[in-house]
């Protein structure tokens, strides 16, 4: 039973991702506002219902990684190791995928074309503000339950705030220097130390906050 609920999870997981990558052929090629939810079936050889079961809206297909992003800060903060803040834990993920080049990033070659599609788009660009705050708040919550904090207490909110704020302060450099000529691998040395700029600064205030005994 465990190994067929696991191809059956993997079979959905790949279905996904064709979708996503159907629908990005398009809009690379037409612009995101131009492509229908039709024709994004259309191409991937699936029924819009489909669609719809994966992707609640449109916006979503675009950004397929944002609940990528959700679930590994969740996982994270919760999983974060003796003696380890929770500023800490958020430090040695983005690290960690800046090392490995993930998307999230930003350190991937076609991520200036991604944006200058979000650019173009009203929709992506109020889904982007959307998303943020989506986290923010997730990340408020978090913090909160796993520190116990009261609910007057502002620093998770606090945290949180800086926490999606460092993001895309790096984000937006790594998109920067990489319009400006540069290879992932010539700006991956000066995103990793600011990342320990941003967090050293964050940390500094935080200070060893939520740290796991």
């Amino acid at each position: 039973m465990e190994a067929q609920l696991g191809r059956r999870e993997q079979r959905k997981r790949e279905t996904r991702q064709h979708i996503a990558d159907s629908a990005m052929a398009l809009f690379v090629v037409n612009g995101f506002d131009n492509v229908t939810v039709t024709e994004i079936a259309e191409h991937a050889g699936v029924s819009r219902m489909t669609v719809f079961n994966y992707f609640p809206r449109k916006e979503d297909i675009f950004f397929d990684r944002i609940e990528d992003g959700y679930e590994l800060s969740t996982r994270a903060i919760r999983d974060r190791r003796p003696g380890e803040s929770i500023a800490a834990a958020a430090r040695r993920l983005i690290t960690e995928l800046a090392e490995a080049r993930h998307p999230l990033t930003g350190l991937i070659p076609g991520g200036p074309h991604f944006w200058n599609l979000v650019s173009a788009s009203p929709a992506l660009k109020a889904r982007v503000r959307e998303a943020a705050d989506e986290w923010q708040s997730l990340l408020a919550r978090l913090i909160a339950e796993e520190t116990g904090a009261a609910d007057d207490d502002p620093a998770p909110l606090i945290l949180a705030a800086e926490l999606v704020a460092m993001y895309r302060l790096l984000h937006r450099a790594a998109i920067r220097w990489i319009r400006s000529g540069r290879t992932v691998d010539e700006v991956a040395p000066d995103y990793l130390r600011l990342i320990d700029r941003a967090f050293d600064a964050i940390e500094s205030g935080i200070g060893p906050y939520g740290v796991v005994t």
